[in-house]
């Protein structure tokens, strides 16, 4: 299943080189894409479409994988990076340095999103009383703190002066503009995030029977939930400094994923990070190709095409926990 997703992926983000202010024929972009000349189409598809299609699938797929770790960490399907309060945490501060301190280099932007997220995150679960909390409570935690630092990032915007407009723009979420060196930026961070929870896959699979098992079983408890919680927290800081916050996607791809029954939490993490790159790349094709040359920001497409699918997965199935089959 983890393959035919990404199959269609591949797919989509062929298409998505045809698509466009200014569309292309299969074959120019073919021909672009396989031998290029330096002119329109070949600029148009190795230097616009291709790195932000790999963009978009790498950053959805990160965001898969953070709330995957997310909802494992705290047996709770109601957690996300935007549920938590992670998304929130990662984009203010980075508003804050954009504003205040605009001769710090973006370089540093995924360590100081970083840092906000995590530190969000812990205040929520503070607030819900632990990671073990109610859904409600998680929720209602979370939902505090990211109306709390969406305020703040409001107050600064207003501050910001003749920088509103980039800022909006960058809130909006999306992929615009993106090229080969957003990617390079985002990567590793994306990367370390994914590759390091699936190295954890067995810490995983204790921590999806209870936390009593896992200690039962010799897991230090101690050590890993502030692992697994970091490597949550790194794909976020890694995607908002590139796309912005990109909403729905953390929350909704574990679901899908556990929905198709994986065999094992290893499975579970792969198809959660294919279904969150093919969430994004879609929702961006579909966003520069609804209505060019304007585009729509993507965190709106996404939720128009993840929520009709979680509201009848909900319907359906019920929320799951854990991170098994």
């Amino acid at each position: 299943m983890t393959i035919a997703i990404l199959i269609v992926s591949l797919t989509v983000l062929a298409g998505g080189l045809l698509i466009g202010a200014r569309p292309l024929q299969p074959q120019v972009a073919l021909a672009a894409l396989f031998a290029p000349d330096g002119k329109i189409a070949s600029i148009l598809v190795w230097t616009l479409r291709l790195p932000r299609s790999l963009a978009a699938f790498l950053g959805g797929a990160g965001l898969g994988v953070s709330g995957y770790l997310l909802q494992t960490l705290t047996r709770n399907p109601l957690a996300g990076p935007g549920l938590t309060g992670v998304t929130a945490g990662a984009v203010t501060p980075i508003v804050a340095c954009f504003t205040f301190l605009p001769w710090l280099s973006s370089v540093y932007y995924p360590m100081i999103g970083m840092a906000g997220g995590l530190a969000a995150a812990l205040t929520t679960f503070w607030i819900a009383g632990g990671g073990t909390a109610r859904p409600l409570h998680l929720a209602l935690g979370g939902i505090s703190v990211s109306m709390f630092l969406g305020a703040l990032t409001t107050w600064i915007i207003l501050s910001s002066g003749p920088q509103v407009p980039a800022l909006l723009f960058w809130l909006s979420g999306g992929f615009q503009g993106r090229s080969w060196p957003q990617l390079a930026y985002m990567a590793p961070w994306v990367l370390i995030g994914c590759f390091g929870a699936l190295a954890s896959h067995r810490v995983i699979g204790l921590l999806t029977l209870s936390e009593q098992a896992a200690a039962g079983m010799g897991l230090q408890l101690s050590l890993w939930k502030p692992v697994l919680l970091l490597l949550a927290v790194l794909p976020v800081a890694g995607v908002a400094p590139v796309a912005g916050p990109v909403a729905f996607v953390g929350l909704a791809s574990p679901h899908i994923a556990r929905l198709l029954r994986p065999t094992g939490p290893a499975w579970t993490i792969a198809l959660t990070a294919a279904i969150g790159g093919f969430i994004v790349v879609s929702g961006d094709v579909i966003a520069r190709g609804i209505a060019p040359p304007k585009e729509l920001p993507i965190s709106i497409v996404t939720a128009l095409i993840g929520g009709p699918l979680f509201i009848w997965l909900v319907q359906r199935r019920g929320f799951t926990t854990g991170g098994g089959a």
